[in-house]
């Protein structure tokens, strides 16, 4: 380890290691932190992810930690109306449910392989600042007390993200802007199908949220929930135990491990980029609102800043304005479909059970070839024209 690199990386996520190998590959010095021991633990999503992002950054899906393959969705109303959704086409859209234990180091190695610099077990505890800017980062961990001064830093610290907040960015989050999630592996269950992933939606279950069975093999899955504080009753993992108690397919499973964290759905944060400074991933809120998921934006954006960081260093110049590449090339690659999903997670919130199951009603006579929110929508707001002002946004 040397005491200055081109670029440094807070947290070894999904962002932090695509961030991390991106800017090895263009030639930039690498150093990556994370505070954890062993990546990847703990698990804090439901662990699945769609192909299209793995194709987007040339990596091929391993059976280590892709453990099956959905194409195939179940949405089930508070009163049990289901409605099946598939890909029915030859060439139709692929999802997996992942080992986050195994992805998320398998990640980390393809940035060490690439030539990034790995120090785990590492807390990054402060940054360097000169006038005002960030010139580098403070750390303790295994290797005792460092400094380490970088050209450029790129904070994929989690939602929680202290680099983003030390350097001066507004990360405030309200209540109403994160959700709470809990999940339980489970063995011993049964569904119907171990390539369909399957949600329940009430406010009774999930109030501001949903519940999900995702399968990750024969008779296992991950059956978790994600639901909003500010309206919910009870701890998050006791709405969860009465779900599962509810379910036939679920009640005789055993659960064989616990996880639990908070994912943001307030949309992004304003300012990703500052001098010397760019935030990726759950730091920056680059999350779908809707559902939570939050890994194939936070890889993409990585991969963006990764780039942005290596080139800005070698031309030398790592100013805010040079650095708002990063934010141009995230923001319109994924900026308009991420504040759709924070409109359509604001109309999900605002409907009634009543509202839940008059929508599903519609959508269950309808027979979809396709995973489409827009041909949803479609069928909905001419089944139910009182509620296209409510739907009409989201078109």
């Amino acid at each position: 380890m040397r005491e200055k690199y081109d670029v440094v990386v807070v947290g070894a996520g999904p962002a932090g290691s695509m961030a991390a190998r991106a800017a090895a590959r263009e030639g930039a010095s690498v150093l990556l932190f994370d505070k954890r021991r062993e990546l990847g633990v703990p698990v804090q999503c439901g662990e699945a992810l769609n192909e299209d992002v793995l194709k987007e950054l040339d990596i091929r899906p391993d059976s280590r930690w892709a453990l099956s393959k959905t194409n195939a969705v179940k949405l089930v109303s508070p009163s049990g109306i289901e409605v099946r959704i598939a890909e029915r086409k030859i060439v139709g859209k692929i999802g997996y449910i992942l080992d986050r234990k195994i992805f998320d180091k398998y990640l980390t190695t393809l940035a060490a392989k690439g030539g990034a610099d790995i120090m785990v077990g590492t807390l990054v505890d402060g940054l360097i600042l000169e006038d005002g800017k960030p010139q580098g980062v403070r750390v303790r961990g295994v290797n005792g007390r460092l400094e380490v001064r970088a050209e450029v830093i790129i904070a994929a610290d989690g939602v929680g993200s202290r680099v983003a907040r030390w350097a001066g960015l507004n990360t405030y989050l309200k209540l109403d802007d994160i959700e709470t999630g809990v999940q339980f592996q489970m063995v011993g269950i049964n569904f119907e199908s171990p390539s369909m992933m399957e949600y329940y939606f009430g406010n009774k279950i999930a109030p501001g949220g949903y519940c999900w069975v995702f399968p990750k093999g024969e008779d296992m899955a991950n059956v978790g929930l994600g639901i909003l504080g500010s309206r919910a009753e009870r701890r998050p993992i006791e709405y969860l135990r009465d779900f599962v108690a509810r379910m036939p397919s679920l009640s005789k499973g055993k659960i064989i491990e616990i996880n639990a964290g908070g994912v943001p759905v307030g949309g992004p944060i304003k300012q990703t980029v500052k001098d010397n400074l760019l935030v990726v991933g759950d730091a920056a809120r680059q999350v779908n609102a809707l559902t939570g998921g939050g890994i194939d934006s936070a890889m993409q954006a990585g991969n963006i800043a990764g780039e942005v960081a290596a080139k800005a260093v070698a031309e030398g110049d790592t100013s805010e304005k040079r650095l708002s590449e990063y934010e141009k090339r995230w923001r319109e690659l994924m900026g308009k479909r991420l504040e759709r999903y924070l409109r359509a997670k604001n109309v999900l919130v605002s409907l009634t059970d009543d509202d839940l199951d008059r929508l599903a009603k519609a959508l269950s006579e309808v027979k979809f070839d396709k995973i489409s929110l827009t041909d949803m929508l479609r069928v909905l707001i001419k089944a139910h024209p009182k509620l296209f002002w409510k739907l009409k946004g989201l078109m």
